[in-house]
C-alpha cells in the first residue's frame, strides 16, 4: 500500500518532534528503572503514554491514508488528541530533563492545534472551533480539580462542598459526552438539534459553576467552618473552579454565534 503524505507538511513535522519528545520525557524518567508509583509519578507516566499513544495512531492513520476506514470523524479526532496532550504534557513535572522534553512537547500539541484549528469562515469539525477547544480544556481542568479533592477528601463535610463535586462532575460528563459525540460523529442521535443542546448546557454549566466559584471558597475558608485538607490544594481549586467558570463562559459566547454551523 502507498504511503500517503499530510497535507500540511509543517503538521507531520510537528507531530513527529511531539512523538519525540514525550518518548524522550519517558525514557529519561524510567531511566534506573525507578519511577514513583503513586502521585505525580504515576500521573506522569499516565500522560506521556497516552499523547505518545495518540499521537503515534495519527501518524500512522494519516501517512497509510486510513482515515475513512477508521469509525471516528478524522475532521475532529487529531486536534482533540493534540489538545489534550498538550495540556497533559504541561502539567508533568518529574525530573528536570523529562520536564524539559515534557515542554518541548508541548510547544509542539500547541503548534498543531494551531494549524489544524478552524480559519474565520471555514465549515470544519466542531472540535477545530473555539468552543471545541474549550471543551478539552474544560475536562482537563476538571480532572486537576478531582485529584486535589480526592487526596485527602476535601468536600464531604457540609452540603455545599458536596454541590460543588455535583456542579464538577456533572459539567465533566457533558463536556467530554460532546466530545465524544463530535469525534464519534453520533451528535443526530440526540433528541434535540445539537446547536440547541449546546446552548442549553452551556447556559446551565455558566451558572452552576458561577455558584461553584462561590460556594467553594466560602465553606472551606471561612471563619466559621474548619477547612478540611491541604490548604494550598484547596486555594487552587478556588483558583480552578473560576478558571473554568470563564471557560464555560466564554464556550457559551462562542457557542452562540457558532453552533448554526453544526445543526
Amino acid at each position: 500500500m502507498p504511503l500517503v503524505f499530510l497535507p500540511t507538511s509543517q503538521l507531520l513535522w510537528v507531530r513527529v518532534a511531539a512523538l519525540l519528545f514525550t518518548c524522550i520525557a519517558f525514557s529519561v524518567a524510567s531511566h534506573g528503572g525507578y519511577i514513583p508509583q503513586t502521585g505525580m509519578g504515576v500521573w506522569c507516566i499516565f500522560c506521556w503514554a497516552i499523547s505518545f499513544t495518540g499521537t503515534l495512531l495519527v501518524l500512522l492513520v494519516e501517512l497509510f491514508g486510513l482515515q475513512t476506514r477508521v469509525p471516528i470523524s478524522w475532521n475532529n479526532f487529531p486536534i482533540t488528541v493534540a489538545c489534550y496532550a498538550a495540556l497533559f504534557c504541561l502539567s508533568t513535572d518529574h525530573r528536570i530533563v523529562s520536564t524539559v522534553f515534557s515542554c518541548l512537547a508541548t510547544v509542539a500539541y500547541m503548534a498543531e492545534v494551531s494549524l489544524s484549528k478552524a480559519r474565520p469562515g471555514e465549515v470544519t469539525g466542531y472540535m477545530r472551533t473555539a468552543p471545541g477547544l474549550l471543551k478539552v480544556c474544560q475536562t482537563f481542568v476538571a480532572c486537576v480539580i478531582f485529584i486535589l479533592v480526592s487526596n485527602p477528601i476535601s468536600y464531604e463535610h457540609h452540603p455545599g462542598l458536596k454541590w460543588c463535586m455535583a456542579v464538577y462532575c456533572i459539567c465533566f460528563i457533558l463536556s467530554m459526552a460532546v466530545v465524544v459525540l463530535c469525534v464519534g460523529e453520533c451528535t443526530g442521535c440526540l433528541p434535540i438539534s445539537f446547536s440547541k443542546f449546546l446552548s442549553a448546557y452551556g447556559l446551565l454549566a455558566v451558572i452552576m459553576y458561577l455558584s461553584a466559584t462561590i460556594i467553594w471558597p466560602v465553606f472551606q475558608f471561612d471563619k466559621q467552618h474548619r477547612y478540611y485538607g491541604d490548604k494550598s490544594n484547596l486555594i487552587t481549586v478556588s483558583v480552578l473552579t473560576a478558571l473554568n467558570f470563564l471557560l464555560y463562559l466564554a464556550d457559551l459566547a462562542y457557542t452562540a454565534r457558532l453552533c448554526e454551523r453544526f445543526d
